[in-house]
């Protein structure tokens, strides 16, 4: 076991931690031109410590940025699952799968792209944004009726998907042969697959493989969510199930061949550098805070407290729980896509449903409720038990590192006894922090009896 190893190690992670505070500091100071200046030099220190050497190798070595740009990804992910279920109180093990819908889509829009292919792009785009329409059409219709069942609801949105997916498909496949000229191929890239055109793609890819698995979890949440806490963990667990399994059948069942089913996609441009990871993620965080500390943010904490209670004072309890499912969806879609293109390979081991409950061990590690907590968990859970602890425990054997997932609940447990409310509990630091309001002076408030 290597003693320098095991400091440095260490000495990174207080360093990280101490990175994610000051981020969080700047992101809440009250003058403008501080935040700007301050996201620019925490964009610019994590970008020098990739670049800049100490005698053979960077700061930040090559394992050490894969560390980072997976903690960025886990970050988007956790946080969605907190909204979820730390704000809103719906335990949910279906995260993982929505993850890997954002990884999945954002790669095949991409791979298509540079294979002189423009119906990925098209085709999501057009159907994630006839899809939000249809949905606010059809809710905006369906209020007008009094007491309309969940399933009956559930229908009308089903038959509108599939409509804005032939839609989507049939103007996809009409405008391609006026657009593939102008891609060329992978070997020989046209103009509009290469330079800014390209990274334009790639944002698009990720936004919408976001929006895309957050209208899914729209479908899957909205007769899911009428059961209780409990059998909804259950259902999001088969959720996971269902989209693995779809995954390593998507050469067969489905028609992307190339997906490649169980031998793992291949080919996938590996676009994610920091300036994409950073920006995704602060506007992750920043899309959070906003909404936590809004009065639709009151509402969904409201739900999770008491949902007689809420409903007693006019709240629509299944439409924030639905809302709450959707916006934690689309942070991991987001997060799914990030991953995908800096990793260049996705195979479905990697979203299978054990690997899900990571998420919310982070969650449950960092606190529920606590968006600081779940950020900080999350860089501490990948540089450390995926990490430290994988080398070091890879140094005593070529099976010891399997052994992590018996440490895993170990740890967990004796947390829950030493610390039930997790780390941070929930504390908030700088930006997310909420708030302060000054208590009213109620001796000056005091009115003077008017005189006659």
């Amino acid at each position: 076991m290597e003693i320098g190893f095991l400091f440095g190690s260490i000495v990174k992670i207080v360093v990280i931690l101490a990175y994610l505070y000051g981020l969080l500091w700047v992101l809440g100071h009250k003058k403008t031109w501080v935040k700007i200046a301050g996201v620019v030099a925490a964009f610019g220190i994590v970008q020098l410590a990739f670049t800049v050497t100490i005698g053979e190798s960077t700061i930040l070595n090559e394992f050490d940025s894969g560390l980072v740009f997976q903690a960025a990804s886990m970050t988007m992910i956790a946080l969605g699952l907190n909204l979820i279920y730390g704000f809103n109180g719906q335990f949910s093990l279906g995260q993982w799968g929505f993850y890997g819908i954002g990884a999945y889509t954002a790669a095949d829009i991409t791979f298509r792209w540079i294979n002189g292919d423009s119906r990925g792009l098209v085709v999501v785009g057009l159907g994630s944004i006839l899809g939000a329409a249809m949905i606010i059409g059809i809710q905006k219709w369906l209020k007008r009726y009094r007491g309309v069942p969940v399933l009956s609801a559930f229908t009308f949105y089903l038959i509108g998907s599939v409509l804005v997916g032939f839609i989507a498909v049939v103007v996809a496949n009409a405008i391609d042969p006026a657009i593939s000229p102008l891609l060329g191929s992978a070997y020989d890239r046209g103009p509009l697959a290469q330079g800014i055109w390209m990274q334009l793609v790639y944002f698009l890819a990720v936004v919408f493989a976001g929006i895309f698995a957050g209208e899914v979890s729209f479908l899957f949440g909205l007769p899911v969510l009428s059961l209780g806490s409990d059998y909804f963990g259950i259902a999001t667990l088969g959720f996971t199930i269902i989209i693995n399994t779809l995954m390593l059948n998507s050469d067969t069942i489905l028609p992307f061949p190339e997906m490649k089913g169980g031998r793992g996609m291949i080919g996938i441009p590996k676009m994610t550098n920091w300036f994409w990871a950073f920006f995704f993620m602060v506007m992750v965080i920043i899309i959070m805070r906003n909404v936590i500390r809004s009065s639709t943010g009151r509402t969904i904490l409201a739900v999770r407290e008491d949902e007689t209670a809420s409903k007693a004072m006019g709240i629509d309890v299944a439409g924030n729980k639905l809302l709450a499912f959707v916006i934690g969806s689309f942070f991991a879609g987001i997060g799914g896509g990030v991953y995908a293109h800096y990793i260049g390979f996705l195979s479905p081991g990697t979203f299978d449903f054990l690997a899900g409950f990571n998420p919310l061990i982070i969650v449950v590690f960092g606190g529920l409720g606590s968006m600081t907590g779940t950020i900080a968990a999350s860089f501490g859970w990948i540089f450390f038990l995926e990490g430290l602890l994988r080398v070091l425990l890879g140094q005593m054997g070529p099976d010891a590192p399997t052994w992590r997932f018996v440490l895993y609940p170990i740890v967990l447990l004796l947390l829950m006894l030493i610390r039930p409310q997790g780390l941070l509990g929930t504390v908030e630091w700088g930006f997310l922090k909420a708030p302060f309001v000054k208590p009213r002076d109620e001796a000056k408030e005091t009115k003077e009896p008017a005189k006659a």
